[in-house]
């Protein structure tokens, strides 16, 4: 007869959702945007994802290697330490890799990429007790440390193998964080507002110059369908945040001409270029810096909305990184304000009700 008694914080409900499983989905998911920036940006981007793959895993088994006193007594425990770091993988680091890679332009020198991950897991993941315990998503802290540390690196954006369908989308280089000159055109001889890229271009990501994996929508389109159809995200999480800030962001460029023009054929260029998309998918939806309730998420993807249009349109460049940390760093007040009705609550019934 088995004795042994589990402890385990509740509620206690059954499921076969795991999170090695909801890990491994995500990580499907990012294949098509993986793939794709390998078609675009060639042998380069692979080596970004490669090396940053190969760092974070490599991160995460050295610490917990160590935390777990694996060198200890001349490695004498060093065989049982690695099976136990194999029984707990759950692919959250590569996931992190992943993303992080997606988030970089192609040529990001290799020795940065193995800076950054290693940040992201040892630092933003492990020092902090590892998986479902960080304050902020490994991979978004680390894009942020990388921009501040390696900023003309992380500034240098070339065009992809695939060209732009339509000639007038290759008047410019565009870039996902320099955004000043692809969307519209400022000058005060216009009273309305220009696109310069064609909208199927920047779904496309064909002459698009920018990061290795925000570039082609569509991928990020396709791992979006998986991840609702598997239910490991919800519908509506991506399709309010891009609206919403879809929507502000036409109001604000209305500012930039005389006329005041509320131009709502901007919508589709704000929400197709940059990197709102690929983080309204895989980073604002991170269920460890995402609110727990349904009301603190929909609270919480409205504020990151406004507050990206907002910001972008006051620096014209692609804040979305440096949003989403600061909305993880926000989470704990979400969760205090909008508190979730406990597992298993039923509200008590009137008086009147009672005594019926």
């Amino acid at each position: 007869m088995d004795n042994t008694v589990v402890i385990s914080t509740p509620p206690h409900v059954k499921s076969k959702r795991t999170t090695r499983g909801i890990m491994l989905d995500v990580v499907i998911a990012l294949i098509p945007c993986a793939v794709m920036g390998i078609v675009y940006f060639g042998w380069q981007a692979a080596v970004t994802e490669l090396v940053a793959l190969a760092s974070c895993v490599a991160t995460e088994f050295i610490y917990f290697f160590i935390a777990n006193k694996g060198f200890s007594n001349k490695c004498a425990d060093a065989g049982n330490v690695c099976k136990r770091w194999a029984r707990q993988f759950d692919f959250t680091s590569i996931v992190s890799a992943l993303i992080l890679a997606l988030v970089l332009p192609p040529r990001v020198h290799f020795y940065e990429v193995i800076i950054g991950s290693v940040f992201a897991i040892a630092i933003v993941k492990m020092l902090f007790g590892g998986t479902g315990k960080n304050l902020v998503a490994p991979s978004t802290a680390a894009r942020v440390f990388m921009l501040l540390s390696f900023s003309v690196a992380m500034n240098v954006y070339v065009r992809p193998a695939v060209g732009a369908i339509f000639p007038d989308s290759d008047l410019i280089q565009s870039s996902a964080t320099n955004l000043s000159g692809l969307l519209v055109s400022k000058s005060e001889i216009y009273s309305q507002p220009i696109v310069l890229m064609h909208p199927l271009d920047l779904f496309l990501g064909t002459g698009v110059a920018g990061s290795i994996g925000e570039t082609c929508k569509a991928a990020v389109l396709v791992g979006y369908i998986y991840l609702v159809a598997r239910k490991v995200i919800k519908w509506w999480q991506p399709v309010l945040y891009l609206g919403l800030f879809g929507i502000f962001a036409v109001f604000l460029s209305g500012f930039d001409y005389p006329s005041y023009t509320l131009d709502f054929s901007l919508f589709l260029p704000h929400i197709l270029s940059g990197g709102v998309a690929f983080a309204s998918v895989f980073m604002l939806t991170d269920y460890v810096t995402s609110p727990k309730g349904g009301l603190a998420q929909f609270v919480f993807l409205i504020v990151a909305a406004i507050l990206t249009a907002v910001l972008r349109y006051f620096t014209n460049l692609e804040i979305v990184s440096f949003v989403v940390v600061l909305m993880n760093l926000l989470v704990p007040l979400f969760d205090k304000v909008f508190i979730r009705k406990p597992f298993g609550y039923k509200r008590a019934k009137k008086q009147k009700e009672a005594n019926k």
